[in-house]
C-alpha cells in the first residue's frame, strides 16, 4: 500500500524525461498500477495497440509486467500518437528459450512528450529479445526510449538487441534515448544502437529529380523509416494496418 502512495518525479532515473507537471497532478494508485500477463510455456501472446488519448488529454501511463514461460514468446507492437504526455512501460521476464519481440513508434507534434520504457530480464539460458523503436517528432515535441536489458549470471547463450532511431522534422523537436545493459553472464550476444537526425536529404533530392513531389517523397521516406518497427509482424494485414494508423497521424504541416 505504501508503494502505491508514492508518485515518481523527474528526479527518478526511469522518469527523467517524463512530464513533471503531469506526474505531480496524477493519482498515485493509477501511476503505480501494473497490468499483469502470464505467457504459458511454449505459447505465444501478442499485443498490437494504438495509443492516442487525444490532444485535450493531460496524458496517460500504461505499465505492463509479463512473464514468459519456457520456450514461449511475447510480441508487442505499439504506436503512441497523441496526448500531451503518454508513456508505455513494459517489463518482461524470460524463462529458458523464451523470446520477446517489441516494435514501437512515437509520432508527435506540438509540445507532446511520448516515451517507451522497457526492462527485459534474461533470467535463464537461451532466451532472446529484439526491440526496434522509431520516433518521428516535429514542433516542440519529444520522443523518448529508455531500454534496459538485464542478463543474470546463469543466463548463458542470451541473444538480446535493441535499436532506436529518431527523425526530427523541425528544429524545435527532440529525442532522448538511454540504453542500459547489465550483464553477469559471459557467453552472450547483446547489442544496442541509436541515431537521431533529420530526413535523408540526398534521398529526397534523388526522388525529386525523378518527378516525385516533395510532400510525397517525405511521406514515403517516413513510411519506410517507421516500417522497421513493424517488420517482424508475421501477419501482413496486421502489419499494414499498424503502418496505416501511424501514417494517419502525420500532420500535413509535418510532411
Amino acid at each position: 500500500m505504501a508503494e502505491a502512495a508514492i508518485l515518481p518525479t523527474t528526479k527518478d532515473e526511469d522518469w527523467r524525461y517524463a512530464d513533471g507537471a503531469f506526474l505531480a497532478a496524477s493519482d498515485p494508485a493509477a501511476i503505480n498500477h501494473w497490468r499483469i500477463l502470464e505467457v504459458p510455456a511454449g505459447e505465444t501472446r501478442s499485443e498490437h495497440s494504438y495509443h492516442n488519448s487525444g490532444d485535450e488529454s493531460a496524458g496517460s501511463v500504461d505499465r505492463l509486467r509479463v512473464h514468459v514461460g519456457k520456450g514461449g514468446c511475447f510480441e508487442a507492437y505499439k504506436i503512441i500518437a497523441g496526448g500531451k504526455y503518454q508513456r508505455i512501460e513494459i517489463e518482461v521476464t524470460l524463462e529458458e528459450g523464451a523470446h520477446f519481440e517489441f516494435g514501437g513508434v512515437t509520432l508527435g507534434g506540438g509540445d507532446k512528450v511520448q516515451e517507451f520504457v522497457t526492462c527485459t530480464k534474461h533470467a535463464h539460458p537461451d532466451a532472446t529479445s529484439n526491440q526496434v523503436v522509431r520516433a518521428v517528432q516535429w514542433g516542440q515535441s519529444t520522443g523518448n526510449f529508455l531500454g534496459r536489458i538485464e542478463v543474470a549470471r546463469d543466463a548463458q547463450k542470451t541473444d538480446a538487441a535493441q535499436n532506436f532511431r529518431a527523425i526530427l522534422l523541425e528544429k524545435g523537436a527532440s529525442a532522448n534515448t538511454k540504453p542500459e545493459l547489465e550483464i553477469f553472464a559471459d557467453d552472450v550476444l547483446c547489442a544496442h544502437g541509436a541515431a537521431i537526425g533529420q530526413l535523408d536529404e540526398l534521398a529526397s533530392y534523388y526522388m525529386a529529380a525523378r518527378g516525385i513531389p516533395p510532400e510525397i517523397a517525405r511521406k514515403l521516406l517516413i513510411q519506410a523509416f517507421i516500417g522497421d518497427a513493424f517488420e517482424a509482424i508475421g501477419d501482413e494485414a496486421t502489419r499494414e494496418r499498424m503502418l496505416e494508423q501511424a501514417l494517419e497521424q502525420l500532420d500535413t504541416e509535418a510532411v
